[in-house]
């Protein structure tokens, strides 16, 4: 019996799939125009597996500690794309199943971006990579979560835009579904909107 839907963050409960490629690289150069490319994702790296502190990696991008707060602000509350209908279907699903996010993430943007978008009061936890120190689709990040959820993995459905760790998910056991936005050749089980993986979970 399902017990546990855990959803993946980027490209699944937001639009954007890749938000380093497609959100944060091109806000920081667009401050930062000097900024090396690749700075940006060994910073974001180490931060999203909580080697550094949020405020840390903005430090290492050029920006006095004094205008972090608002620069941080500026890029979670505007770049992000929370996709419209992820939250009737949480709220749809939760009548029948626990709720958790699984995700590779800065633990403080993670719990930030919760926050504003009404996501933290669906869920029974959040498995953030920057506060476990471990990514996906390293199995040790799905132990995780399936111990501290007190469950097995035929208990639980993972929900991710990316095949790779879909298939790390299922080669343990867990139920899981790629949240396909059009862009895979898959053939696995997959879901292409919110609307649809209702319809499957319900």
């Amino acid at each position: 019996m399902i017990k546990f839907v855990i959803f993946d963050v980027m490209g699944v409960v937001f639009t954007v799939g890749d938000d380093v490629e497609g959100l944060l690289i091109p806000y920081i150069r667009s401050l930062k125009p000097e900024i090396n490319v690749q700075s940006i994702k060994d910073a974001y790296m180490s931060a999203s597996l909580g080697r550094i502190l949020s405020y840390e990696f903005w430090a290492l991008m050029g920006f006095k500690q004094s205008d972090v707060p608002e620069i941080e602000r500026h890029y979670l509350e505007r770049s992000f794309t929370l996709d419209t209908n992820f939250l009737p279907c949480a709220k749809a699903l939760k009548s029948r199943y626990g709720l958790a996010l699984l995700s590779n993430d800065i633990l403080e943007w993670s719990k930030y971006l919760r926050d504003i978008y009404s996501i933290e009061p669906l869920l029974d936890a959040a498995f953030i990579s920057g506060e476990l120190g471990v990514r996906k689709p390293d199995p040790e990040i799905y132990r995780i979560a399936l111990g501290s959820l007190g469950a097995q993995p035929s208990e639980c459905v993972f929900i991710d835009d990316t095949p790779e760790r879909v298939d790390a998910a299922r080669e343990l056991g867990i139920n899981s579904i790629l949240f396909d936005r059009g862009r895979h050749d898959y053939s696995g089980l997959r879901v292409r909107t919110f609307d649809q993986l209702t319809q499957l979970l319900l």
